[in-house]
Parts: structure tokens; sequence; C-alpha cells
């Protein structure tokens, strides 16, 4: 669906004039199109691969479903339970993480720990020192930190103790980031944790006067459960593409760059036949990655488009293994992670098949194990063969696997520019961004280079990625 060859036949399409032209037919491109073609808004989308969905893909093979990208999101903004509800009706479904799903495991020691969940789990746990759950009953008390810039785990350090930043914060932001806390800069990559602080002193008091605050009922279409799309996410892909509609999506679309015109916003690119063409525009919103913006914006100044470039990417590497038989025995939780200090070879492993029905044969089982991540790059060049070995060793010790279990299926999926990383450069970023989009007017730079990297994220941006104020320009 939605291959090159189907789309605007001999650029007739693109002598039109839309009100809006949309680059990048990711999850944030496709959610914008999809709600400003429900607003009555001429749309059109230019992706440069010859599929929709960005990093987002779904693949059925041997009774197994596994993602080569994302593999969930949090229902964390009512735009999520939105946009699902507008897309039943294109064959998409929300579908939600078992209960068992809700217990997440963290490698200390040799083995996986649950992370405890309510007073007596907490009390009991070995992840934490005796010390740093005691300081806990000071922490509404502590002082608010005074550095802007303060990162993660500088700031779970002073507020909670040491064995909080390296058993709990450090491998939760390996799995989100793949990152590093020593360099996440918690206002932005964590804003959330930053304002409960900030706004109300402590975590403990911001925590509990936000359980205390009256919610509308748009509010409570947030909540807070784990998701996915009944079938796999690229579900959520093709329904997005059948809403902004076949004619409206614009695949490889080579060398593409766009010119602010009196005419409106004219954007070039060439075809894989050699045809050149040009399409104009009232307002252009760009999703794609930091890297990709120096060749798609020409004439931005070399200072701001500087400021926006320096954002890092995590390489990650997924590794999707299933095993048709392990006599029905599957992991009772989320997933497990990894902390730095533990020194393991993989960030952290993802059981799909324990959150979601029908990800797996009914005796078999299905991993997503990630490794790589900011602090070990280089694993991204390891051969196929070094990565099948890493990881099966991996598995096989720390999920007690049979030696002689053999998988029915093993595919690796290589990310180079996997994950943004939201550093002490941010802020300059930002600015970069606000300054760029008000000298030229129409113009929207979004993706996951600013407000956050989540697929909620990403879905709660691209449902309002032209203001209000800018949406008649």
């Amino acid at each position: 669906m939605y291959m090159q060859d189907n789309n605007l036949k001999d650029c007739l399409k693109h002598n039109a004039k839309p009100q809006i032209l949309i680059v990048g037919a990711g999850l944030t491109g496709l959610t914008a199109a999809h709600v400003l073609r429900k607003q009555g808004k001429d749309v059109l989308v230019i992706e440069k691969e010859n599929r929709i969905g960005g990093q987002i893909r779904t693949f059925e093979e041997q009774g197994f479903v596994y993602e080569s990208g994302p593999n969930t999101g949090m229902v964390a903004y009512p735009e999520v339970a939105e946009l699902f509800a507008d897309l039943a009706p294109y064959g998409c479904k929300l579908l939600t993480a078992c209960e068992e799903a809700k217990q997440r495991w963290i490698w200390k020691g040799g083995r996986f720990h649950a992370l405890p969940v309510g007073l007596k789990a907490s009390v009991q746990t070995t992840l934490f020192s005796w010390h740093d759950k005691l300081r806990i009953l000071a922490e509404p008390f502590r002082k608010v930190g005074t550095d802007e810039d303060e990162s993660v785990a500088q700031l779970v350090r002073r507020r909670l103790g040491d064995s909080f930043e390296r058993y709990a914060v450090d491998p939760f932001i390996s799995g989100v980031y793949a990152g590093d806390p020593e360099r996440l800069v918690t206002r932005y990559a964590l804003p959330k944790l930053y304002n409960l602080e900030h706004t109300y002193g402590s975590f403990v008091r911001g925590a509990i006067a936000k359980m205390r605050q009256p919610k509308t009922p748009r509010d409570l279409l947030a909540t807070k459960k784990v998701f996915s799309a009944e079938g796999g996410l690229q579900r959520l892909i093709d329904a997005l593409g059948r809403s902004v509609g076949e004619t409206n999506i614009v695949l490889g679309a080579q060398d593409l760059h766009l010119q602010p015109t009196e005419r409106g916003w004219e954007a070039e690119y060439t075809r894989a036949d050699g045809t050149v063409c040009h399409v104009v525009a009232q307002q252009v919103v760009t999703t794609v990655g930091a890297y990709a913006l120096p060749s798609l914006l020409p004439f931005a100044p070399q200072d701001m488009m500087d400021a926006i470039t320096t954002l890092r990417y995590a390489p990650v590497v997924q590794v999707s293994v299933g095993f048709g038989d392990v006599n029905g025995q599957r992991n009772k939780a989320f997933g497990g992670l990894v902390p730095s200090c533990e020194n393991r070879r993989i960030l952290g492993v993802l059981f799909p098949a324990s959150c979601f029905e029908g990800r797996a044969p009914v005796q078999g089982d299905l991993f997503s194990v990630f490794v790589g991540g900011i602090k070990h790059p280089e694993v991204t060049d390891m051969s196929d063969v070094e990565l099948t070995q890493l990881v099966l060793a991996e598995l096989r010790q720390m999920l007690h696997l049979p030696a002689d279990l053999q998988p029915s299926l093993l595919r690796i999926f290589r990310h180079r520019h996997a994950i943004p990383q939201y550093e002490v450069s941010s802020g300059k970023r930002f600015e970069a961004i606000n300054a760029l989009q008000g000298q030229y007017k129409g113009l929207i730079v979004g993706g996951n280079l600013r407000n956050g990297i989540g697929m909620a994220d990403r879905i709660k941006q691209g449902a309002a990625i032209i203001p209000q104020e800018l949406a008649n320009f």
C-alpha cells in the first residue's frame, strides 16, 4: 500500500496548491495530517522512503508478531485515546497490556528483581539500600535545586540517594532514552519530574497534589496504560494512511528541499523515474530528524542550524527472538532492564507475548532485546553473527533458557539515529527552532527533536503541531 508508483502520476497533483505541506510520514507527520484533514485542511505529506510509518513497522512470521521499532507506548495524554477512537473505522483498535505486564524487572546481583510497587514491597526490596529507603522520609523537606541544567542522575542522587539512581533511574533511562542519566538534563528529558520539585517543592508532595487535582472526563482518557494496536503498531500506521488518503501522500521523494518564496513555501524533489516535482504550499511542517534539516532547509542561517544539529542520537540495535515451544512458560512481566553498574551486554529485554495476546504461538515466547545505546555505540557495528551470539548468550544466562533451546526466529534491526538525547544543548536548540519559525512565517519545525520522544509525545505534538493562531495563516 502507498507504493511510489501509485502516487501523483505525472505530478498532476503537484500543480495544485495545498494549504499545508508535511515533510515526513512517521507517527508525528501522519497524526498531524489526520487531524488537519479532520479540520478540513488540504494537506500533502512527502516522505523519502517507499513506505509510511518511519521507525514503526510490524512483521508477522511463523506465528510471531514483532516490531522492528517501538514496541509499546503509554496512554499518557488524551490525544492518544482520541486518535485511536478516530481510527476505529479504519481498522485500528487500541490494545492495552495485560495486567501482569505492570511488573517491571531490574537486574541486580545475578538475577532479576521486581521493581517495587507499594509501601510493603518498597520496604522489602533489596534493590535499594536501607539508608536510601529511610532518606525518602525526609524527601518532602529537602531544598529545591537551583541548577536549571541539573542532570537526571544528579537530581535523583540529591533527593533520593545513590541506590535509587543506580537501580531505578539509570535502567529507566536506558529503557526510554538508551542514554546516560549523567548527561540528560532533567528539565528537558523528564520535565514532569522536574516540575514536581519546582512546582510543589518535592516529588512526594507533588505526586500527592497531582492525585488530588480534579480531572475532567477528557483528562481521564489518559489512563497511563501501556498500549499497542491490535495486530501490531503497523495497524495504527496503516489506519492513519487510510485516513489521510493515498493521494495525499507522496513516497520515494529524494533530494527534497524547501524554499520560502513570494507564492508560499516551495518544495522541490526528485522521483525515482528522475522527474523533478514542485509543490507550493501556504505552510510547511517538518517532522524529520535534526540531522536531516540542513539539506531540507538550505536557506536557514548557519548559526540556527548549528544549534539544532548538535542534537545527539543514541544508536540502538533491536533483536527479536522467538521460540516456538517453551511449554507455555512465559515471564509474567513487562520486561527487564539492566543498570549500567551491572556491566551486562544488553540494555534490557521486553516480553511482548506476556504483554499482548497473539504475539507468539500458544506454547512459544517472544523477546525484544536491546543493545548499544549512547554508552556502547560500537555495538551497532557488530556483525549479525556476533550480535546473535551475544543476545542468545545473555538470554540463556539471564532468563535461564535451556542451552539446547534454539530460536525459531531471530531478526536484527539496526537504528543509528534511534533516540534523541535531551542534553544541555537542548535549550539552545529550542531557542533556535523558535527563532527560525519566527523569522520564516508559515514554517513549523516538529518531530522528536522537541516535545518528547515517546509515541504519546509524538501523537500529542502531531495533534496540535500548528498552533491555533497560525491555523488559518
